[in-house]
């Protein structure tokens, strides 16, 4: 059975060459084939039975021409295939998860606005497509907020104690565990409490923090507890955090090697795929590259 490949989305753009580095290093990590894509994008007012994906040659690519410069004679390339597509960018990316590992792109290619933090095909493939994405940032994108990094080598999760995803979670185990990496566990939960009251209803008990910080905690590791049967050797560090999730993850994220975050399920009555709002914010806003890894099953 043959190993499905890393593929890198590459335009030509700094962008793309920055995570076109980052594919390399992980197609070599898993032991597996890279994948060099570049999709002619058709211009947005092209009619609908253009828009669909098509092959090019990829001699004839003068972007495909330039990576196989850039990657030729080096001794951590591995096997590495070139394709040429023509079609919209923002549908033909997600397709090419399907026979992928992992989908690699910049956080912004050619033709994008200077203003927006985040390219339309980035978010689309981050949205829509089968495999996991990783998004990898410009350089010097500043994040506030405190962060317990420490030093070391880091991957970060989001991990949802009312609800956590197990595709996400074994991703950055795995992630952890090929970098020999320290995996840092973030569980954010709602503070302050603010209870719904009708109106002549009495108040609610004064709520510990304290013993909120304590359920979390205790929840996520019992969450975390088979993970780290199967990942002995992974190093975790758990950091029940009251607020905002995102937030805290774009602080974590300073320094940090890797973000991983989940995508919502699919709905039943609600088939369109959705990010979700943390994992939009840990999107624009993270300073390391961001994997979204899709749900263990579209639909609940």
């Amino acid at each position: 059975m043959s190993t499905l490949p890393v593929v890198a989305a590459v335009d030509g753009s700094d962008d793309s060459l920055r995570a076109l580095e980052w594919a390399v290093d992980a197609a070599r990590r898993r032991a597996a084939p890279l994948r060099v894509a570049h999709v002619r994008q058709y211009a947005h007012w092209a009619q609908p039975e253009v828009l669909a994906a098509g092959p090019v040659d990829p001699q004839d690519d003068p972007v495909l021409t330039r990576v196989r410069t850039h990657l030729e004679g080096r001794a951590d390339r591995p096997d590495t295939e070139y394709v040429g597509l023509e079609g919209a960018a923002g549908a033909v990316l997600p397709e090419l998860g399907a026979t992928a590992q992992l989908l690699v792109l910049g956080s912004r290619g050619r033709g994008g606005f200077a203003s927006l933090l985040l390219g339309s095909n980035s978010m689309a493939a981050a949205r829509d497509a089968e495999c996991p994405v990783v998004v990898v940032p410009r350089p010097g994108r500043e994040v506030h907020g405190e962060s317990s990094g420490g030093p070391g080598p880091r991957v970060v999760v989001g991990l949802k104690v009312d609800g956590p995803d197990e595709a996400t979670l074994e991703f950055a185990f795995a992630e952890a565990a090929r970098r020999g990496a320290r995996l840092q566990a973030v569980a954010a939960y709602p503070w302050p409490a603010q209870p719904w009251m009708m109106p002549g209803e009495m108040p609610p008990p004064i709520v510990d923090q304290d013993v909120i910080e304590d359920e979390t905690r205790v929840l996520a590791d019992g969450f975390l507890a088979p993970y780290r049967e199967r990942h002995p050797d992974v190093p975790i560090q758990l950091i029940p955090a009251a607020g905002d999730a995102a937030g805290h993850l774009v602080a974590a994220s300073r320094d940090a090697g890797l973000v991983v975050v989940g995508r919502h399920r699919r709905r039943l009555l609600s088939p369109v795929r959705m990010m979700g709002s943390v994992t939009h914010a840990v999107l624009l806003h993270a300073a390391s590259p961001v994997a979204v890894v899709p749900p263990a099953s579209s639909v609940d």
